[in-house]
């Protein structure tokens, strides 16, 4: 049996995470142990991302059986683990989307109701909170902007405002609720979005956003570059997600 790529991933995180688990406080006195932990807050948040759960006392142990070459399973018994890991895996998966959808369309309603906000034929939903006095862009340029993502439930998933540098990409390169959204602003403008999941990632979500997820940016237009660059990514990832 062939695993999914993010469980091979995950796998793997989730054994350097907790090879060194019983230390309860890191000792950080030289760069090779600053390196190591940087690596492990990165891979530990990725296993937090991906909603793995498992028993770390467990691995632990497994990590140091496989350092001495030995198991207290079969190959094939691994394999079944493994494969009952993808299922649980698609499974919740499919819950938590059937959720957000129920949550997503529930929070269209009341938030289209709302003062100021407005709602285009594709079920986009937009405040203006600045007009802008600049270029318009068209489908075929490239702009510069600032923004966040947030979930309905307030959560961040990205920002270019926290990075402290202004995102730029094609405005045909990204989803769907970002190029509409774009296509009516003004350079200077400053617009709130909440895009149904459909122009957004939908059932497949991306790491951070869930499936069906709804989507709420705050974007400021910098700047409209005339000419298309090659597809820099869509809103909604950060860094490591572009």
């Amino acid at each position: 049996m062939r695993l999914q790529p993010h469980v091979k991933i995950v796998v793997a995180s989730a054994l350097v995470v907790f090879v060194g688990a019983c230390e309860k406080k890191a000792n950080l006195n030289d760069d090779s142990k600053k390196i190591s932990y940087a690596i492990g807050q990165q891979i530990g948040q990725n296993l937090k991302t991906s909603g793995v759960e498992v028993d770390t006392d467990t691995l632990a142990l497994s990590m140091r059986d496989a350092l001495k070459g030995k198991s207290e399973m079969k190959p094939e018994e691994m394999q079944q683990a493994m494969q009952k890991l993808q299922e649980n895996m698609k499974k919740k998966q499919a819950e938590a989307g059937e959720k957000n959808i129920k949550e997503g369309k529930e929070y269209l309603e009341k938030n289209k109701t709302k003062e100021g906000v407005k709602t285009t034929s594709s079920g986009l939903q937009y405040i203006v909170e600045k007009e802008g006095t600049g270029k318009t862009p068209t489908r075929d340029d490239e702009v510069k902007v600032h923004y966040t993502g947030t979930l309905i439930n307030g959560e961040k998933f990205d920002s270019s405002m926290d990075r402290g540098q202004p995102a730029e990409f094609p405005v045909g390169g990204v989803i769907p609720g970002w190029t509409e959204a774009l296509l009516l602003m003004k350079e200077g403008a400053k617009y709130k979005l909440v895009i149904p999941s459909e122009l957004a990632y939908g059932p497949m979500g991306r790491p951070g956003i869930p499936p069906n997820s709804v989507l709420l940016f705050d974007v400021e237009l910098l700047e409209v570059k005339k000419g298309a660059a090659k597809d820099a990514g869509k809103p909604g990832k950060s860094k490591e997600k572009k």
